[in-house]
């Protein structure tokens, strides 16, 4: 294993970094600003695996499944993440999309060593997750060794789950257990083998990626507006009277009004006034249409 870890580019030092300690404030500062540049490159370098993946991801949320993101350290957090803020921004169950780290979750505050390690906890927690062959499993790791991702991707692909891997090196030991590996290669970092860094950084774009284009594919968005978010506090109910008068024209009042005739439900709100339907014709109307607001729209239109 150290032949392996050593041979990673994540734990490579950094020639342009190396006199770090000697810098001024500013001059630091520009030298992080300078690599953390060179990171949308390298995620734009596996879009086309990002593209597979998100179809992927697709299919399995479509037809009733779940994705679930498990990794350890930085990984686990950034997967943790982005899981998080799928309920409020795109108004899905909290079991759609969970994230899950080594250690749980008092590991998302405190690091808790040794976990990544654990190959028999990665199996543990895909067999408590009751992962099947509907779901998706993401297994995320910058060195692409952390046993507790790699077993339980084994065990995740063992049940018939789709598996994909998010690492930042190449030939890792993580992508010869999944379906689909992303691997953005970010160079070494500032400070050496910091993967929190411009690995992490890459790591949060892919992820990114992943969870806003499959949102947008499961009909989740009106053009780039989030009509399913949950109202759940003063800035969202604000911003749902704003996308229902962006979309359908109406004024505070009116907007006000359907908000709360829907059921605080934005995206019902928008469906209720552009075709006059009542609540309970609405919910039929998008059910039948998968959720899809256009869709809704166009069809309700079509038989007026």
């Amino acid at each position: 294993m150290s032949e392996y870890l050593a041979g990673l580019t994540t734990e490579e030092i950094n020639p342009d970094t190396r006199m770090i300690d000697e810098c001024t404030t500013e001059e630091m500062l520009r030298l992080l600003n300078r690599e953390d540049a060179k990171v949308p490159a390298a995620v734009a370098a596996v879009i086309p695996q990002i593209e597979q993946a998100v179809d992927i991801l697709y299919r399995r949320l479509k037809n009733g499944g779940r994705m679930f993101y498990i990794g350890a350290g930085t990984s686990g957090r950034l997967g943790v993440l982005d899981a998080s803020e799928c309920p409020p921004t795109f108004g899905v169950d909290p079991m759609m999309v969970q994230g899950h780290i080594a250690g749980g979750d008092v590991a998302l505050r405190t690091a808790v060593e040794g976990c990544e390690d654990n190959e028999e906890e990665g199996i543990a927690l895909i067999e408590r997750c009751g992962v099947t062959d509907q779901d998706a499993v993401v297994g995320i790791s910058a060195s692409g060794s952390a046993a507790f991702v790699i077993a339980g991707l084994r065990r995740a692909a063992e049940l018939g789950a789709a598996t994909i891997g998010v690492v930042n090196n190449d030939h890792s030991k993580l992508s010869e257990v999944c379906d689909i590996c992303i691997a953005p290669v970010v160079g070494p970092e500032v400070i050496m083998g910091s993967t929190r860094l411009k690995a992490g950084t890459a790591t949060k774009l892919v992820l990114n990626m992943l969870s806003t284009c499959v949102m947008v594919k499961l009909g989740k968005t009106y053009d780039n507006l989030m009509v399913d978010l949950k109202a759940s506090n003063i800035k969202l109910y604000d911003r749902s009277i704003r996308i229902i008068r962006k979309v359908t024209g109406a004024n505070a009042e009116t907007a006000a009004e359907l908000l709360s005739k829907s059921g605080m439900n934005c995206k019902l709100a928008i469906l209720m006034y552009k075709t006059g339907l009542g609540k309970e014709e609405a919910e039929q109307a998008l059910q039948a249409s998968d959720d899809n607001l256009k869709a809704a729209i166009r069809a309700c239109s079509t038989v007026s």
